[in-house]
């Protein structure tokens, strides 16, 4: 078996669906076809969402599929600890700061901004005084870690130009090949808050470093965040996954499949006679 490495890490918040399993069964086969192992993690830092008859079902349905996985599986819940750590070494190189900001805050200064993007947040205009930060940390005020792209940049100096990926899948808009990482078209995105010790950004690029992951299969709504991502990999040492986006599965409206959608879940498919062949077609592999 080769050195090369992938994964599916699905979020226990619901059951999966059909979107899930065509990402699912893309890594799988890749996986099988390069001599590569496949691991399962389950990415369950969300836990007012996360349940475990969801988690047991992942299990059920994956392996329904045909897939298998080495054990243990990495529960991201379990872990916390690690992603302290990695947030404490982003505070100390001074890339992070306290966002007070409520989120009616947080979208009147993303609508104030000039001819900036309408959902990104491009940080504050000056940096708040630790005396402040004091006094609203002792009146027990929320706050999340925002990344600073000036801090991170002025940290990373010509290196910045120099952020870049491998995609040999392709973005929404066909982008294919050595991929420029653009973070400003994130803004200063939350890694942490007050009360949960990591994002999915942190998180993920975290236990792909820690895994060994070479090779990242995943959908295509999840391009945009590789921009963020190659950046945290520069700041934290880690190295760079080949990622490798493929198209959604869309329903009749053309949306793509969605849990809070209620997209048929593969427990629906299994128990209305469906096979696990048949979902492969289903899911156009």
């Amino acid at each position: 078996m080769s050195s090369r490495r992938t994964r599916f890490a699905p979020s226990p918040t619901g059951l999966l669906h059909l979107g899930h399993a065509a990402s699912a069964l893309r890594a799988y086969d890749w996986a099988n076809q390069h001599g590569a192992q496949f691991l399962l993690r389950i990415e369950d830092i969300d836990q007012p969402r996360c349940r475990v008859e969801f988690e047991a079902a992942i299990y059920q349905d994956l392996r329904w599929l045909g897939l298998s996985w080495p054990e243990p599986v990495r529960k991201q819940s379990k872990h916390m600890a690690d992603f302290t750590a990695a947030l404490d070494h982003l505070i100390e190189q001074g890339v992070l700061y306290r966002c007070f900001l409520t989120r009616r805050e947080v979208a009147a200064a993303i609508a104030s901004a000039p001819h900036g993007p309408a959902d990104i947040y491009p940080g504050p205009a000056q940096s708040m005084n630790t005396s402040e930060q004091e006094r609203r940390l002792a009146d027990g005020k929320s706050f999340a870690w925002r990344l600073s792209l000036r801090a991170a940049k002025d940290r990373l100096g010509p290196l910045w130009d120099d952020l870049e990926w491998q995609e040999q899948g392709s973005g929404p808009n066909g982008e294919t090949g050595l991929i420029q990482s653009e973070p400003t078209r994130l803004g200063d995105v939350i890694l942490a808050r007050k009360d949960i010790a990591t994002s999915y950004h942190l998180a993920v690029t975290h236990d792909d470093a820690l895994q060994g992951i070479t090779d990242v299969v995943r959908g295509q709504d999840l391009f945009e965040s590789t921009h963020i991502h190659v950046l945290l990999q520069a700041l934290l040492g880690w190295s760079n996954p080949v990622y490798h986006h493929h198209s959604l599965l869309l329903d009749e409206q053309g949306k793509r499949l969605a849990k809070r959608d209620g997209a048929m879940s593969l427990r629906a498919l299994r128990e209305a006679g469906t096979s696990a062949e048949q979902v492969r077609k289903l899911a156009g592999l």
